[in-house]
């Protein structure tokens, strides 16, 4: 049967699209499992549903330490500084009547208690025992057994008309937040039956018992890209992922038969990783919020996979300083979050609020009451750039990073602050902000099921070892068609198991190149691991500079950035079918330290933006006669009824931990006017903090306290 013939069968009959393709792509069982399987069905997430219950931005203390108390003065504070949400914990309604008379929207906390999706104590098991098994497993006895927690914590809170959201718990994990523990987290025969889903019946491998790091580490040295098998090791974690995903997914479908229209999700999300379930790519379409850190790119990779804008997001605030304090409301309302979770700590002089308190609501207030209203229900508007979300790329570079470790690797914490996959996600994102190109990220489950979106010209590849056959097809199709693709090293070398390809690259003939097969760690950037730095060595490191040169050895290149492959060229450009596929065999890595020295030499992003301009993506508006002061500067816009929402804010280097946070480093705050520079005139400007009409050009003067926000609006 045709594709148009079953097209027009499946709009009158019903079938919905996944169905019909999932006959198209019979021959092909991990394409099929992509587009039919649970792991990658969404929960409701309708937009109206989700705005009804969280109409604004809400900061919600989480009263750790609210000296102040829960009476009519506590509740006056709140209102007058900005503090307009509440939270309560585990079903305790002993602050519900309080919540209620000041009008506080509240998320109730650990819905379904603690110890089920959080482990207590994890320290002790070493995970490094082939076979170890989750306290908790991940079957339906468990999820009975939470099911009537959240009940009975539901039943106590839902008369309230001041609920917003349910969290099931914080920092959750089906390891201990994203520690490399090996586990397995359902039964045999779950993992063999979703083993045949993901190869298919006839080429599934038989399960051979579960294994560890230890298991792989110690052939590291002899496999080649070609002979290179680390696909038990990662169908394992993929599998735990799935069964968390699927785990959380009924759980939220569950509280929403218990409390309609109450989105449902959790706090503390990690950064993207290996360990603990956090694929954005399943997680993101098994909840209804979420509370993110901004730790490893995790912030910009929900807030593309966060369809229309619909999901409510928060991140954590910890109070700093004054100054970062707001700028930390200006920077993530305008990219795209709706509120605060609050931790109280040091916020009072006995039960007097310190002047702190005072002197950020204004901002607060502000935002609360009249940005937030446009903000709500807009769009993410981007400069049709696209970086790609390969989960099993990042479950490689795990493998290949933690070989310096030894076996000293179950000790390894911290990945967002040492991970290749993390550090490069960062230096791409920056160097398109610092260029003033907005981006979004897209990911490997909409791409084979929808293929790359035609709105993008640009398709950015950061370090994607791993691409399956059906990844390949559609990014061949997107340059084929007038795309550009720019990789930085060793794309596909890998299939999506991480099995070395034995034949070199699955997109060489796009990118006009050979990888070779037999190329083993000493072909590789510094020739004793597969990976750009030593993280053993550099695990505290205090500066990327140091994690890049200490006991590194990379080749670095003219253009400032180390060389990937030894014996490959750098900046190859091949033309493909109507459009342009670019292999840079360079790591970006070195731009993380570049710009933390400025201006000047954070202009060395060129060599790697060059193609992404080329491409026909410009900025298309920028500060005029920007300089070093300016430098950092980002501006961010939505749309919303035919307007545009546009923000100037100032994008340093953030803090943060797996416990949160989210603080600046190099802040600026002066006081300032810049001049914004449209490329085509603009209609009916508003300067929404001062309220002053602008009237319509290309350009215009506003003021803009650098660790606050411009925002305009404008027709387009």
């Amino acid at each position: 049967m045709n594709v148009r013939l079953m097209l027009v069968l499946a709009v009158v009959v019903g079938i919905s699209w996944s169905v019909v393709r999932a006959e198209d792509s019979a021959g092909d069982p991990y394409e099929n499992y992509i587009k039919t399987s649970k792991d990658f069905k969404r929960v409701n997430q309708d937009p109206e549903t989700l705005a009804k219950a969280w109409p604004s931005w809400i900061y919600m203390p989480w009263y750790a330490h609210w000296d102040i108390g829960f009476n009519d003065e506590g509740g006056k504070f709140s209102v007058d500084n900005g503090f307009n949400g509440a939270f309560l914990d585990n079903g305790d309604t002993k602050n519900l009547e309080w919540i209620n008379k000041f009008k506080l929207r509240f998320y109730q906390d650990h819905t379904a208690s603690k110890g089920y999706l959080y482990l207590r104590n994890m320290d002790k098991f070493k995970g490094d025992a082939a076979g170890m098994k989750r306290p908790k497993m991940l079957n339906d006895a468990l999820v009975k057994e939470v099911e009537g927690i959240i009940k009975k914590n539901v039943e106590a809170v839902k008369s309230s008309p001041y609920r917003t959201a349910y969290g099931l718990d914080d920092e959750i994990s089906w390891g201990s937040f994203i520690k490399p523990i090996g586990w397995q987290v359902a039964d045999d025969g779950a993992y063999h039956s979703w083993l045949e889903e993901i190869y298919g019946k006839d080429k599934a491998p038989k399960h051979a018992g579960w294994i560890t790091y230890n298991d792989v580490l110690p052939k590291l040295r002899s496999w080649t890209i070609g002979t290179f098998d680390a696909s038990q090791f990662m169908d394992q974690l993929t599998f735990n992922d799935s069964m968390w995903g699927n785990f959380l997914g009924e759980l939220v479908e569950y509280t929403n038969t218990a409390d309609p229209g109450i989105p449902v999700g959790f706090e503390g999300g990690q950064c993207p990783n290996a360990f603990g379930g956090y694929d954005y790519a399943k997680l993101m379409r098994k909840v209804q919020w979420l509370e993110a850190y901004n730790i490893g790119g995790s912030q910009a990779v929900v807030r593309s996979f966060n369809v229309k804008n619909a999901m409510p997001t928060v991140t954590t605030h910890f109070h700093s300083k004054t100054d970062d304090d707001i700028w930390q409301l200006w920077y993530y309302v305008s990219h795209g979050n709706r509120g605060f979770i609050g931790w109280v700590e040091k916020w009072f002089d006995g039960t007097t609020p310190k002047p702190w308190t005072h002197e950020i609501a204004p901002n607060f207030k502000e935002v609360e009451t009249k940005i937030s209203e446009l903000q709500v229900k807009s769009e993410w508007i981007h400069d049709g750039v696209a970086i790609y979300y390969s989960h099993p790329s990042i479950q490689l570079c795990w493998v290949l990073d933690a070989e310096s470790h030894g076996k000293t690797w179950i000790n390894r914490k911290n990945d967002a602050h040492l991970g290749s996959s993390h550090l490069g996600r960062h230096a791409w994102e920056n160097m398109l902000r610092d260029e003033g190109i907005q981006y979004s990220f897209i990911n490997y489950a909409d791409v084979i099921q929808n293929g790359v979106p035609k709105e993008y010209k640009v398709l950015i590849l950061p370090g994607t070892y791993c691409l399956s056959d059906i990844e390949a097809k559609r990014i061949k199709e997107f340059c084929t068609n007038g795309g550009t693709v720019i990789a930085d090293f060793l794309p596909g070398c890998w299939d999506q198991h991480g099995k070395g390809r034995p034949n070199g690259g699955v997109l060489d003939d796009m990118f006009g190149v050979k990888h070779n097969p037999a190329w083993k760690s000493a072909d590789l950037f510094g020739g004793k691991l597969w990976c750009e730095t030593n993280q053993d060595a550099n695990y505290s490191y205090k500066t990327y500079e140091e994690l890049l040169t200490n006991q590194n050895g990379s080749i670095k290149d003219a253009s400032g950035y180390d060389k990937a492959v030894r014996e490959m060229a750098v900046d190859h450009a091949n033309t493909f079918g109507k459009g342009n596929a670019v292999l840079m065999n360079l790591s970006p890595l070195w731009y993380n330290a570049y710009r933390t020295k400025g201006f000047e030499e954070a202009k060395k992003r060129e060599v790697f933006m060059k193609h992404v301009k080329s491409a026909g993506v410009k900025r298309w508006v920028e500060i005029e006669n920007a300089g070093a002061k300016e430098f950092g500067y980002e501006i961010t816009y939505w749309n919303k009824a035919g307007r545009t929402l546009l923000f100037v804010c100032f994008n340093p280097e953030v803090v943060g931990s797996n416990e949160g946070g989210g603080n600046s480093t190099g802040l600026k705050s002066d006081d300032t006017e810049i001049t914004l520079k449209f490329k085509k005139p603009i209609s009916d400007v508003t300067d929404e903090r001062s309220g002053k009409s602008l009237g319509s050009g290309d350009s215009f003067k506003v003021k803009w306290k650098m660790n606050e926000a411009a925002v305009l609006t404008f027709k387009p």
